[in-house]
């Protein structure tokens, strides 16, 4: 099979399409035969090794040689105590805490990291949900507890994490502000927002403007920059950003918690089919759209993780393998 390989932190030159072998799948595993994958920020974190916590897989040199986290196929086979999948099901799912792999024609995956796939969805609708929709619902619902007629604003809402949170931030019956460049603000209206401010032009931290809830995918300010925009008991929830950012939340967010009841969290990733199967249902019931900007096949799977990581992306990239194969 082909797969985009690389074996070395770096540029998006150090990937080589190679020939590799079909791997064989565990007792507990299931081979699919990838038909989309998206790129996730994650995928260009893990290419360079920076910021440094990406490295800790892998000090070195990287200790998956094959990126891609978010994919949807078809099952060729299964092992001996997978009893929920069948050969032949549509599946998709977050397969990063299983072993990444998924820029190639084929992988393995543990049969827990997989959800059925309606007919109604496409493979690469299917692909652009698992990780940027489940860190948006859990960022809104768990950590943000969000709630009707409360104020959210997204900061870096024109991403795949940003389009899915205000989508299901006005689900909730919340009013929404979303935070990013000129480009990606109409989009950003035409599913949803109920403000937009282009960052380039406006400081949102200077408008005199409060929030109930903050959902920051880009963690490009200081703690205290938050903090002041936060209503009383507020909530803050970083969802990616800088490591500056992760130890002022770390060193300063309990105390702020504590003199000023505004809580200031960091959002842990959790992958599980509940919450995937939550957003299938969503998106059954015509409630949530993936908003997909790029298709790029699978030798361009560099290009597609540098747009991506350059931030030029309006929500999500997506890798289409199968046409590499027709």
């Amino acid at each position: 099979m082909k797969a985009m390989v690389y074996d070395k932190y770096g540029t998006t030159n150090v990937l080589k399409l190679k020939d590799i072998e079909i791997p064989t799948p565990k007792q507990n595993e299931v081979l699919v035969k990838i038909h989309a994958v998206s790129v996730n920020s994650w995928d260009w974190d893990l290419l360079r090794g920076k910021p440094f916590l990406a490295r800790l897989g892998g000090l070195l040199k990287p200790k998956y040689k094959i990126l891609g986290a978010d994919i949807a196929g078809r099952v060729e086979a299964i092992g001996c105590e997978v009893n929920d999948i069948s050969v032949g099901d549509e599946v998709f799912g977050d397969i990063s805490w299983c072993g990444w792999g998924g820029f190639a024609e084929y992988v393995t995956v543990h049969a827990e990291a997989l959800t059925l796939k309606p007919a109604s969805m496409t493979f690469e609708e299917a692909a652009a949900i698992p990780q940027a929709g489940v860190l948006a619902l859990q960022g809104l619902r768990d950590k943000g507890q969000i709630q009707e007629g409360k104020r959210v604003l997204i900061n870096g809402a024109g991403g795949g994490v940003g389009t899915f949170a205000l989508q299901m931030a006005k689900l909730y019956g919340a009013e929404v502000t979303c935070v990013d460049s000129e480009k990606k603000l109409d989009i950003l209206m035409s599913i949803g927002a109920d403000h937009v401010i282009d960052y380039t032009k406006e400081d949102f931290t200077q408008r005199g403007q409060f929030y109930d809830l903050i959902l920051d995918v880009v963690g490009n300010r200081s703690i205290f920059d938050y903090k002041r925009v936060l209503n009383p008991k507020g909530t803050y929830v970083m969802i990616g950003g800088s490591l500056s950012l992760i130890l002022q939340l770390l060193l300063l967010g309990p105390m702020i918690d504590k003199k000023e009841s505004k809580k200031m969290a960091i959002l842990v990733h959790k992958p599980n089919k509940h919450d995937q199967n939550f957003l299938k249902e969503l998106f059954v019931a015509g409630k949530l759209v993936p908003i997909i900007d790029r298709r790029n096949s699978l030798n361009q799977v560099a290009e597609a993780i540098r747009y991506l990581g350059e931030g030029h992306a309006k929500g999500k990239v997506v890798v289409c393998v199968e046409k590499d194969q027709t």
